[in-house]
């Protein structure tokens, strides 16, 4: 059976100021008037039903998570001990679905992505889900656009077959974030895709995989899924408290000789700083996103955002200003990216009643 694992355990530090640790981009109404998880779950739903539909979090987000998605089952939510990055939590929650479902074919979504339309999205993704029942990992290539340098890039082969109008491709290599010049040489080749972190695959096929890359972190889990009760959760606890962070792409799919990538065309943003605003929100006549009690005068190509009193902007060109109650971001549009180095100089310097 199709079971949707979403990911919201992220801290979203670059939509800081608005984000923070106790209410981060996923729970936020951007690009929309509802939460972005809610707006994942909903996209996805009539594939799998609130019975099939889980989220992996952090404890401290439980509440959010159940208050946003009430029909979710209180069961499907699967709580990281500690944060640790994306691979062990996918290793958790496939480990918790394979008891649930031993033939569990698992789509793993980011809860904070923007993707449109819908109905092509669930088409893909019932592709992939039947390619993955085979034991092939697969994940989606978003087809670039533009030579972004913000983004990691998948290498794929050789056509493996088609599917409908899709193409499912070997994949090669995944890399890391381009310089301007190598993105370039990915756009012309043809063969490179944007990383849009989205896979699929059987639980025992990635739990198989982590056997062999994480070892260590796979016997703890299965001596900790052997277990009940307050016993399992205190084994679970131990075990993420020794584990190192590691995302899925470097302990798996850098690794893995069954990936599979399917080459998707469609609207996709993974709203990654206050830079995205402009692709996903309304504009005014001079190009810029502009929210809350604010008045622009002769200001371009901007985000102008309000929380709790008025922000008044003259002239501005490219810029970003964020006002909360207790902060407030001045930045470049096209340094936006580095709004988590205020977080982490917040963190240095134990400003905790900002993060």
């Amino acid at each position: 059976m199709n079971h949707v694992l979403i990911m919201a355990g992220g801290s979203g530090t670059r939509f800081w100021p608005l984000s923070r640790q106790s209410h981060p981009k996923q729970f936020l109404p951007i690009g929309g008037k509802q939460p972005l998880l809610r707006t994942t779950a909903e996209r996805i739903l009539p594939l799998c039903g609130w019975d099939n539909l889980w989220v992996v979090a952090s404890g401290l987000h439980a509440r959010h998570i159940h208050r946003i998605l009430p029909e979710m089952p209180r069961r499907n939510l699967v709580l990281e001990p500690r944060p640790r990055n994306t691979a062990p939590a996918i290793g958790l929650a496939a480990a918790v679905l394979r008891e649930r479902d031993p033939e569990a074919v698992v789509v793993v979504l980011p809860s904070d992505h923007i993707i449109k339309p819908p109905g092509k999205f669930r088409t893909i993704i019932r592709t992939a889900c039947r390619e993955a029942r085979s034991g092939a990992i697969v994940t989606l290539g978003i087809v670039p656009n533009r030579p972004e340098t913000g983004f990691g890039y998948i290498h794929a082969g050789r056509k493996l077959r088609s599917s409908g109008n899709l193409d499912v491709l070997e994949a090669e290599g995944f890399t890391e974030k381009p310089d301007l010049a190598t993105a370039i040489e990915y756009l012309q080749s043809g063969d490179y895709y944007w990383n849009s972190g989205m896979f699929v695959f059987r639980a025992d096929t990635i739990l198989r995989e982590l056997a062999v890359n994480l070892p260590a972190f796979h016997r703890g889990l299965e001596r900790a899924l052997a277990l009940k009760g307050r016993r399992r959760q205190e084994a679970i606890r131990r075990l993420f408290a020794r584990q190192q962070a590691i995302s899925i792409d470097y302990a798996v799919m850098e690794k893995s000789t069954s990936i599979r990538v399917i080459p998707v065309s469609l609207f996709w943003s993974d709203v990654g700083s206050w830079a995205a605003l402009p692709e996903v929100e309304a504009l005014d006549n001079g190009g810029s996103v502009v929210n809350g009690d604010v008045i622009a005068i002769n200001c371009q190509n901007s985000v102008l955002h309000a929380e709790s009193r008025l922000l008044a902007a003259v002239g501005l060109q490219g810029m970003v200003v964020v006002e909360t109650g207790d902060a407030v971001l001045v930045c470049p549009v096209a340094e936006a990216q580095e709004v988590k180095k205020v977080v982490e100089e917040l963190r240095r310097r134990k400003r905790r009643r900002v993060l």
